[in-house]
């Protein structure tokens, strides 16, 4: 992802500033989605692993990337506190 774009992207609800994810925090994360533990904050579930994420520096939520392009729909982010063994930090 182009770091210009990242550096002027955050939360369209908290206008918290984001980061890549990292390795673990996408890994967690595509376990619990593959284990069906897993909806957007409009309560859909996520059924397809992300390759790539945005989370929220304060690590609240966390947005998906399709082809190089950030998904930033207030509905379609996923909250961190339902994921049970996301990791500490990156």
């Amino acid at each position: 992802m182009d770091k210009r774009l990242l550096d002027i992207l955050c939360c369209p609800v908290s206008k918290t500033p984001v980061r890549l994810l990292g390795k673990s925090e996408l890994e967690a994360l595509n376990t619990a989605i593959g284990q069906g533990q897993v909806d957007t904050v409009a309560g859909t579930p996520v059924r397809t692993p992300l390759t790539e994420g945005l989370i929220t520096i304060d690590r609240k939520v966390i947005y998906r990337i399709d082809d190089g392009i950030p998904v930033m729909l207030p509905e379609e982010g996923i909250g961190t506190p339902q994921l049970r063994d996301f990791p500490a930090a990156a």
